[in-house]
């Protein structure tokens, strides 16, 4: 088996028909959301839209060639104050383009301990953090047909029992 470290985002651009994202941690420190995230829980005024922007361009692009980009988040009930800003954010992402859909801990079963990108279906690549749980924008890449091959039965079942964004928000009051 061979893994290769690459910018999780020079990945993602280099998809052709899917990029699906599994999250299953209750809480991230990822050092270009530290601003915003401290405005949610302090409720204080922020731009959530300029903050995202550059994000939403990206996926508004990969659309335009044809690419879907998804993600089942599998979070604990009741929310982290982390989950719970994401989930009020994740509408920025939905308007880009993105298909976000939800799965309580508790009804997910055995799942995978780490976050991983799907790339059209042949591409796995882990997120990588530092010791201090901050993500590193890089990944570690494998083509493996046994690792592809987990993660792909992974996404398809959590995909199938996960509700989307939309629903999920009408009984989970949004912050």
């Amino acid at each position: 088996m061979s893994v290769e470290l690459r910018p999780t985002i020079d990945l993602i651009r280099e998809a052709r028909s899917t990029a699906f994202h599994y999250e299953c941690r209750d809480t991230y420190a990822e050092p270009d959301e530290d601003d915003a995230f401290r405005a949610f829980l302090h409720n204080e005024p922020f731009d959530y839209r300029g903050w995202f922007q550059d994000w939403v361009t990206f996926v508004q692009e990969l659309a335009e060639r044809g690419v879907s980009v998804s993600r089942v988040r599998v979070v604990t009930v009741p929310h982290s104050d982390y989950q719970r800003w994401s989930l009020r954010v994740a509408g920025l992402n939905i308007e880009a383009g993105e298909d976000i859909r939800y799965l309580p801990r508790h009804l997910a079963q055995d799942v995978p301990p780490d976050d991983w990108w799907l790339i059209d279906d042949h591409t796995v690549a882990f997120n990588l953090s530092s010791p201090d749980g901050r993500g590193t924008e890089t990944a570690a890449v494998t083509t493996d047909p046994a690792i592809v091959g987990l993660c792909r039965s992974v996404k398809e079942r959590l995909w199938s029992i996960s509700t989307p964004h939309a629903e999920y928000a009408q009984v989970t009051p949004l912050p």
